[in-house]
């Protein structure tokens, strides 16, 4: 699961990325009513907020993916009396 997280986070962090330069655009946009201060503003803003979301999306479908995974795949489960692994039923 944690790796599943860590993979989800590079990857949502990546697309978040790319969704934070759209998001810088838009804010520059944005902020161009309210003059330079305003375009800086809406810049970095969008940019941060993008990346956060990517981040925080990648991260929950990942730890999603990785449950899942460890659950039904990889025999994480351990009988703590008579150590048998075994996989939870679907």
């Amino acid at each position: 699961m944690k790796i599943g997280a860590i993979i989800g986070t590079v990857g949502g962090a990546t697309r978040g990325v790319s969704a934070a330069l759209a998001g810088s655009q838009a804010g520059a946009i944005i902020g161009a009513i309210a003059g330079p201060l305003g375009i800086t503003l809406g810049s970095i803003s969008g940019a941060i907020l993008g990346g956060l979301a990517g981040g925080i999306g990648g991260c929950a479908l990942g730890a999603q993916l990785g449950e899942s995974l460890d659950r039904h795949v990889l025999a994480h489960n351990l009988c703590l009396l008579c150590g048998h692994r075994f996989n939870l039923p679907t």
